[in-house]
């Protein structure tokens, strides 16, 4: 009689719950980011424990600490976690089926260049695809709590460990301003600008209007607050219609669509300042697939860009290193 086989001290679900609450630092963090309540977080912690017959979390601490053998099981952890999350990925390369469903989240200003063609090349290879518009801090909380599949924005999360990124574009800061505004030509001329002519800004909750304000500060330019968008469209309009004028970039331009009889684009006074769009997926997860999807969005954009469909020749596809 072949030997009996001892079952294993945990499953794949326990150390994804333990590994949550580790990056998490606390129950309740690793519940919300896993959409379980916060008992059922404990119960799981509390019964690996139990199975693996060792104390794994220091609870005298707060956020959580990890003891020794806390610490080994992290290590190994991530790395069976990791593995296993090839095999899917692998199976579906090697039997050429469709995915089920892919999710994708565009910050505002790609959507225009980018919703409808990416939109129809990944109907080629999904069952179901949604493509969704909005702030980057939205798809990647979206992201991280595995709403999202992929995010296409301002923000890399470099902080955030177990993703991997694809650069997608390199585009400056620019100056919007309503027909017949002279453009300032040095970084002192911005303020009078901004006495007679309101700065439409960037809500704080974007990226860019979050990177807008922290490039002012470093040009020591305290400039009112008066007008202030979430979306391309509410900034851009709002300059169309001589109301004020913007610091944005060519693709957010783009994306408003607005008459470019109405407006005038000048260089941003002052030292060199711009933005990195990045493609953003849960690493090990999808294959190949982030790599080649950022390779089409770059084709995409420069294609926009060579075909003069509004965006500027400044905009920059970035190579894959």
């Amino acid at each position: 009689m072949a030997p009996r086989s001892e079952a294993l001290p945990f499953d794949l679900r326990s150390l994804e719950i333990f590994l949550a609450v580790c990056e998490e630092g606390a129950m309740a963090g690793a519940a919300r980011r896993l959409g379980l309540t916060q008992p059922a977080v404990s119960q799981a912690v509390a019964e690996l424990e139990s199975r693996m017959g060792a104390v794994l979390f220091d609870r005298s601490v707060r956020p959580l600490g990890l003891t020794p053998a806390g610490g080994l099981l992290r290590q190994r952890a991530s790395a069976l976690l990791s593995e296993a999350r090839q095999i899917a990925p692998a199976l579906r390369d090697t039997g050429k089926s469709r995915y089920p469903l892919m999710r994708v989240g565009l910050v505002d200003s790609l959507t225009r260049a980018l919703a409808a063609p990416l939109g129809a090349h990944l109907a080629g290879l999904a069952e179901e695809v949604s493509i969704r518009s909005g702030l980057t801090a939205a798809h990647a909380s979206a992201l991280l709590t595995r709403q999202l599949d992929f995010l296409a924005g301002v923000d890399e999360l470099e902080e955030m460990e177990g993703l991997e990124r694809h650069p997608l574009v390199s585009e400056p800061y620019v100056l919007m301003l309503p027909t017949g505004i002279a453009a300032p030509a040095r970084v002192e001329e911005m303020a009078p600008l901004a006495h007679r002519l309101p700065l439409v800004r960037f809500s704080a909750r974007s990226k860019t209007g979050i990177e807008v304000e922290r490039h002012l500060r470093r040009l020591k330019l305290d400039l009112p607050r008066r007008l202030e968008f979430d979306t391309p469209l509410g900034v851009a309009a709002t300059v169309a219609a001589g109301a004020g004028f913007a610091v944005t970039t060519p693709l957010c331009i783009h994306e408003a669509g607005i008459d470019p009889g109405a407006f005038a684009v000048a260089p941003l006074p002052g030292p060199a300042f711009a933005r990195s769009l990045t493609l953003v997926s849960r690493r090990q997860e999808w294959g190949r697939l982030p790599k080649e999807m950022a390779q089409f969005c770059r084709a995409t954009l420069e294609a926009h860009a060579g075909a003069g469909a509004g965006l500027s020749p400044s905009v920059r596809p970035t190579r894959a290193g």
